[in-house]
């Protein structure tokens, strides 16, 4: 499964919203799910004029879920002064 292909997967389909970033029913993380798609083709501007997209996940457990990019909880992996690799170089737009 390509995480970034641009035709959804079917499974995408029957997506709930999770309102914290995990599974909503199992509360698993994102690192245990058995799928992952993220809508890079459709962004959503903030008011700060950041990008977010929606990220979707098969869990272990069979829920399909999604949630804002913007809503996944700071990570340890990267360094601060790191460059989000989702968030473009001013002027660079994915189209």
């Amino acid at each position: 499964m390509d995480a970034f292909a641009r035709i959804p997967p079917d499974w995408t389909e029957k997506a709930v919203h999770a309102q914290e970033f995990c599974c909503p029913t199992c509360r698993a993380s994102t690192a245990e799910a058995e799928q992952v798609w993220i809508n890079r083709r459709a962004p959503v501007f903030t008011e700060d004029h950041r990008r977010k997209w929606q990220e979707f996940y098969q869990c272990q457990c069979g829920t399909v879920w999604w949630a804002w990019s913007s809503d996944r909880p700071p990570t340890t992996l990267k360094k601060p002064d790191t460059p989000d690799p989702f968030e473009p170089f001013p002027g660079d737009w994915m189209f």
